[in-house]
């Protein structure tokens, strides 16, 4: 059997070894935890286990197995676990209390999906590092070798080479003359039409890297013929390094191929669906339970404090840069500059009271009722006035990409210290790499994370908060 058929064999043994181990973890820890409850002596204990493995299976299933890829992070094999675990949690008490089944009291519940949480992810692990050491050994290495020597192939074979455990053995490269840009270490091995003679004498190569031109189809076609029908992997390098010193996304429209410079998860309509349902059932249930009363409190004191409206609207750029008006609680006295200066730390215009409520977050929460409307999400780069955005597009490379999702209440930036005044070019720079951060890496879980550091940091308090 071909090596790379073999392994592709040995990632679906290693993917059903993972996810029946983590089920086995799930019963051992949920029969031990039942126990110690004592239920494990009533007559439907065996009914709730199948349940709650089924359920877990399900989430393990759904969540995949990462293990065995390349490019994975080992800080993202517990990730997953977590996010498995609550998806796990959420689909476990929803079912087992419609089915009417046992529930483990509160405080069990929490040891019994910490526990898995360490189990499962300390078995992940374990497996992942044994990965590793298999693909280290010279004899399971992936022999590969490479067709042209520009800029893109050098820079996949500094990434094929600089991590063992990536397991390549790259053989060397072809091209129609030497490239004094390829190291020593990549031998040459001639030109494009001595690929087909060398792969005839080589059986061990497995993959083939080729980032010739189109202009080069006639000396392109027989390597292609020839990979396809001797089980040789052929893959095509696209040639845009020359003009573009940029990571790509591939794609695909029906069944045309295309690069991205950009990864956007917001571009699925059902990554927006989630988002957008998160986003109604999240804000209606602050506007009909905290707001009414925050809005008096802040209503009563307002009006005590200073003259003029609660309401603060004022003209931002919203998705695709459409304006909207965004709403706030006033927290300054109505002057000629609210839409074009900046608040700032001992900015004379605010009140003491107003002073409070930016500290800790309180003038922000109208902007619910724009989440609800839809001119803004929760959580997403935080809206410029728009002569911050007219300014600031001329002066910030990709500024303008921030405009791709709708702004949010909170953001990643906001979160990770970018808040505030940016009294320095650099510090909106900052911001506006923190937005792209966030629009390229996009999860439901992502934003869940950056609104428990909102709330966290509004309680602990913000020192760029003014």
């Amino acid at each position: 059997m071909n090596d790379k058929v073999l392994n592709i064999h040995h990632n679906l043994i290693l993917s059903a070894f993972t996810v029946m181990g983590d089920v086995l973890i799930c019963i051992a820890l949920y029969c031990m935890f039942c126990k110690v409850s004592g239920h494990i002596l009533e007559d439907d204990f065996m009914q709730s286990v199948v349940v709650v493995a089924a359920i877990y299976f399900s989430c393990v299933i759904n969540g995949g197995v990462i293990l065995y890829k390349r490019n994975v992070k080992d800080f993202q094999v517990p990730l997953l676990v977590l996010r498995n675990i609550i998806v796990f949690t959420i689909a476990s008490v929803i079912l087992l209390k419609i089915g009417g089944f046992y529930l483990l009291p509160l405080n069990l519940s929490v040891l019994f999906l910490l526990s898995q949480l360490i189990v499962a992810s300390t078995f992940r692990l374990t497996i992942r590092r044994m990965v590793k050491a298999y693909r280290t050994k010279e004899e399971h290495k992936h022999h590969a070798v490479l067709v042209g020597s520009k800029e893109n192939i050098r820079a996949l074979y500094d990434e094929m080479v600089s991590v063992p455990y990536f397991g390549y053995a790259v053989e060397g490269y072809f091209d129609y003359e030497r490239a004094s840009n390829m190291p020593e270490s990549c031998p040459y091995l001639g030109t494009p039409d001595d690929v087909v003679g060398y792969l005839q004498k080589h059986s061990e190569v497995h993959e083939l890297y080729c980032c010739l031109t189109s202009r080069h189809k006639d000396d392109i076609i027989p390597i292609i013929h020839y990979c396809v029908n001797h089980l040789v992997h052929f893959y095509s390098v696209p040639n845009v390094s020359n003009y573009l010193h940029h990571r790509m996304y591939f794609n695909m429209l029906g069944n045309v191929p295309y690069l991205s410079l950009y990864r956007d998860p917001l571009e699925k309509v059902e990554n927006r669906a989630i988002k957008r349902t998160f986003d109604i059932l999240f804000s209606l249930a602050f506007l009909c339970t905290i707001f009414p009363i925050v809005f008096v409190i802040v209503f009563i004191i307002t009006k005590l404090t200073m003259p003029g409206p609660v309401f603060f609207r004022q003209k931002r750029n919203g998705i695709n840069g459409e304006e909207f008006y965004c709403i706030k609680f006033r927290s300054m006295r109505v002057n000629a500059q609210a839409d074009t200066l900046q608040a700032t730390k001992d900015d004379p215009r605010k009140t003491k009271w107003g002073n409070i409520m930016r500290k800790t977050n309180i003038d922000e929460l109208p902007q619910f009722i724009n989440v609800l409307k839809g001119d803004m999400s929760i959580v997403g780069p935080r809206p410029h006035m728009l002569k911050h955005t007219e300014e600031y597009s001329k002066l910030i490379d990709k500024y303008m990409m921030r405009h791709f999702v709708k702004p949010g209440i909170t953001g990643w930036s906001q979160v990770t210290g970018y808040r505030g005044e940016t009294k320095e070019l650099c510090q909106m720079e900052g911001r506006v790499k923190g937005d792209i951060y966030y629009i390229e890496h996009w999860s439901i879980w992502l934003d869940i994370y950056i609104i428990y550091k909102t709330v966290a940091n509004a309680i602990k308090g913000d020192e760029e908060a003014y």
